[in-house]
């Protein structure tokens, strides 16, 4: 049906008369939110704080009539800026901002990172900048009052040595941090990964003003191995009243490695003696791992009575040492009750003679991939009829990773 010129109008006029109210009300809108105010009202809880004595902090309250963006920082009587906030973006918004200060400020110095505000005459400035480029800026006084505190410091750090080798060869392992606070402070030792893994060594632990000391194994605190190279320390604290001090430096890791050995093949003979007679025991090791295994004697080729043990050869020259040394031992059924009376013939895992070892006559070194043969004797003087012999592989102060392996009968006569 075709619509007349008169119709027509008609229709329209009634669009336009719909349309219009919408229209109207958008312009008032986009008029008010284009009038608003860039900053509003800006205030604060009070004019003077103290910070060390306040149970709440001060707040600063302001308010945003168009989208901006707002820096808040504060001056002291020479004019030093200390930020708190820069280039934060803020919608426009009926209700007011609101910032918490509790007195401490960031700084530039690579030391302390944030520290108290001491006492004085401050100013607090409050600045917005619009989409379009207009600026607006409040500023509000603030006296800063309280006893100026100490603060918090790292003293005498020492992280030593500064190359470690985590491969529990009992050489430079672990890396100790030794320090002093001057007062009580939150402390944090992390150490950070040349590919970006932060690896926690202490977290949020309370120390008081005494020296300290904590050491690092070289490891995530599951105990996986990291990969060699320049790692960087970093210890924090932060006392009760915020301020924040760190100190940084560089650890170097290398050679990390688990040391790794098996007994590949074990001989015990003869199988019948007389009481008196010597029996020998003949094995191959082989480091099956990746860093080299420290090891001392008794050499290959020594020879033990059973009325001997391996801490009473040559004064208690072989007597056992903690952490990385290897050896292999000798052991029968009867003698097994654990603790030191354990393994009492023991060698070093090494075929050459002590004068020919890496520190001759002390000490060894079976390198990743080596196997060796050792000879290892006893003369029996135990009256047992039968013995139940076998041999195991021990790390000294660390346990027996190869235990009752080649087990043989040897018949005693008499």
């Amino acid at each position: 049906m075709e619509t007349s010129p008169i119709n027509k109008c008609a229709v329209a006029l009634r669009r336009a008369v719909l349309v219009v109210p919408v229209l109207v009300a958008a312009a008032i809108l986009l008029i008010g939110c284009a009038g608003g105010p860039l900053l509003g009202e800006v205030q604060a809880s009070a004019e003077r704080f103290a910070p060390a004595e306040a149970e709440q902090p001060l707040t600063i309250s302001y308010q945003v009539g168009r989208t901006a963006t707002v820096d808040i920082y504060v001056l002291d009587g020479s004019g030093v800026r200390y930020d708190l906030r820069t280039a934060q973006p803020r919608p426009a918004n009926a209700e007011p901002y609101v910032l918490r200060f509790d007195g401490t400020v960031p700084t530039d110095d690579p030391v302390v990172l944030r520290r108290l505000l001491p006492p004085g005459a401050y100013t607090i400035v409050v600045a917005a900048q619009g989409s379009d480029g207009q600026r607006a800026e409040r500023q509000l006084p603030l006296q800063i009052t309280g006893a100026e505190l100490p603060a918090p410091d790292i003293e005498n750090l020492n992280v030593s040595p500064s190359t470690i080798s985590p491969n529990a060869d009992a050489i430079d392992d672990v890396a100790e941090f030794t320090y002093r606070l001057p007062v009580s402070a939150t402390v944090d030792i992390s150490v950070l990964a040349p590919g970006g893994e932060v690896i926690p060594v202490v977290t949020r632990e309370e120390e008081g003003p005494f020296e300290q000391q904590h050491v690092w194994n070289g490891k995530r605190p599951n105990g996986a191995l990291l990969p060699a190279g320049v790692y960087t320390y970093t210890v924090r604290a932060e006392d009760q009243y915020g301020n924040v001090v760190q100190r940084q430096g560089p650890l170097t890791l290398e050679n990390v490695g688990q040391p790794e050995a098996r007994i590949v093949a074990a001989y015990i003979a003869p199988q019948r003696v007389m009481l008196g007679d010597v029996i020998t025991v003949t094995l191959r090791v082989r480091n099956t791992g990746t860093v080299p295994i420290r090891t001392y004697g008794p050499p290959s080729g020594y020879q033990y009575s059973t009325d001997e043990v391996f801490s009473s050869v040559e004064g208690g020259r072989y007597t056992a040492q903690a952490g990385g040394f290897w050896r292999v031992g000798l052991d029968w059924d009867a003698n097994s009750g654990g603790g030191p009376k354990r393994y009492p013939y023991r060698w070093a895992l090494s075929d050459r003679p002590p004068e020919q070892w890496a520190v001759p006559g002390v000490e060894d070194y079976l390198m990743p991939g080596e196997e060796v043969e050792i000879v290892g004797r006893v003369q029996v003087l135990q009256r047992e009829t039968k013995m139940g012999f076998y041999v195991g592989l021990i790390q000294d102060g660390v346990g027996f990773f190869q235990d009752r392996t080649a087990r043989t009968i040897v018949e005693v006569g008499f």
